[in-house]
């Protein structure tokens, strides 16, 4: 795809004598949102933490704004312009809201414009801000994560499961702060279960299945085709509005 900003060719992983990812194929194109979707064990998870350089790729090509960075430790491809916001939160519990945000940005102290509009999306955070990052709620950990993946302009996000457990009000807020970084042009690769948050900001859809790319469309596409999510899926769109 001419305009892809990252794309998978024929990524392998192993996990011990697992065979997770086998032959993964699939471009992300620039300036979109990238939805992974699949039933659960599907091997969404593994897919980002292979971008990311968690798991090493033992088969393929993974290549970002056109170096091939498969294999490449984690803070290099973080330092090259990929943010990650894991299913796990992996915000530092010990440290403040503060300290967080402060480790999270490269200069070494975030932009306070960038801040500021962060709390307009996050306002819990400028509530919090010389807390303990232990004590806040889920889904205030997982605003915090979100907030130190885009504390700065990145041209890619990954991120994993971001609404899971999170009340209506947060998941809106979400939904508001990733369609504005979509129209500042950030590239985003989601893996999701709330296929409402995901059919109001994807704009295509990749549907993995036993570690395989089984269907690629837009996701307006496969909203509006019951029958195929159901046979990809297991259930439709609608019925997870």
């Amino acid at each position: 795809m001419a305009d892809a900003l990252l794309t998978l060719e024929g990524v392998h992983t192993h996990i011990g004598q697992y065979h997770i990812l086998q032959g993964v194929d699939f471009a992300v194109p620039r300036g979109a949102m990238t939805v992974l979707l699949g039933r659960n064990g599907a091997g969404k998870s593994t897919t980002l933490r292979t971008i990311m350089g968690l798991w090493k790729p033992s088969r393929g090509k993974i290549t970002f704004e056109g170096r091939e960075i498969g294999g490449w430790a984690t803070p290099d491809i973080a330092r090259a312009g990929i943010g990650y916001v894991p299913e796990t939160m992996g915000v530092f519990a010990d440290l403040t809201v503060r300290e967080n945000m402060i480790l999270a940005a490269r200069a070494g102290a975030p932009d306070a414009a960038r801040l500021e509009w962060i709390f307009g999306f996050f306002p819990a955070l400028k509530r919090f801000w010389t807390h303990p990052a232990g004590v806040l709620s889920g889904g205030q950990k997982q605003m915090l994560s979100i907030a130190r993946a885009i504390i700065e302009p990145r041209p890619l996000i990954l991120i994993d499961e971001p609404t899971k457990g999170i009340a209506p009000a947060i998941i809106d807020n979400m939904i508001s702060a990733f369609d504005e970084l979509k129209r500042g042009a950030t590239t985003l690769l989601l893996v999701e279960q709330n296929f409402r948050f995901a059919e109001a900001l994807g704009d295509h859809a990749v549907v993995m299945d036993d570690g395989r790319i089984v269907h690629r469309e837009t996701m307006a596409a496969l909203a509006a085709d019951t029958a195929t999510q159901t046979r990809l899926l297991g259930l439709s769109l609608e019925a997870h509005g």
